[in-house]
């Protein structure tokens, strides 16, 4: 992607709910509110359960002990994995974060892997191997488009 530079983080991490502190927990899910509840204005029920599924990963990246970037795995019924929840600290964008992260994902999970993305990011799933999958749909006033990867 032109104008990004591609951050240099020493350790991506992945984990389970139960293995998420309090303090961290918070620090995920303010992230996570500040982007899209806050900066995107929608209004929408972010802690909405699947959090605390067992085979839910939490995997982000932090600066000085707090989270920069984070990404939200689900399994699904059949072996399909869902990512969501792609979130980046305004002040770190265009560092190539989310891109790492995503491609921790790519690389430690079999199968299929399915999105649903914004539609001006579209391109920059294609680039990860997506493909869309389906017509355009608007969620909490936003395009999106489905995507699936299989590897």
């Amino acid at each position: 992607m032109p104008g990004t530079t591609v951050a240099s983080v020493s350790h991506i991490h992945d984990a389970r709910f139960e293995d998420l502190d309090t303090r961290l927990l918070y620090a995920l899910l303010r992230l996570r509110v500040d982007v899209f509840v806050v900066e995107q204005e929608c209004p929408y029920p972010e802690l909405d359960g699947r959090d605390l599924e067992p085979t839910t990963r939490h995997v982000w990246i932090d600066e000085g002990g707090e989270p920069v970037a984070y990404l939200r795995l689900l399994a699904e019924p059949g072996g399909l994995h869902r990512i969501g929840r792609v979130a980046t600290a305004v002040d770190q964008r265009h560092r190539g974060l989310a891109g790492l992260l995503v491609d921790h994902v790519l690389s430690t999970t079999p199968g299929r892997l399915v999105l649903d993305a914004q539609t001006h990011l579209e391109d920059w799933y294609v680039g990860r191997g997506f493909v869309r999958t389906g017509e355009e749909f608007t969620e909490d006033g936003i395009p999106h488009v489905p995507m699936e990867r299989v590897g």
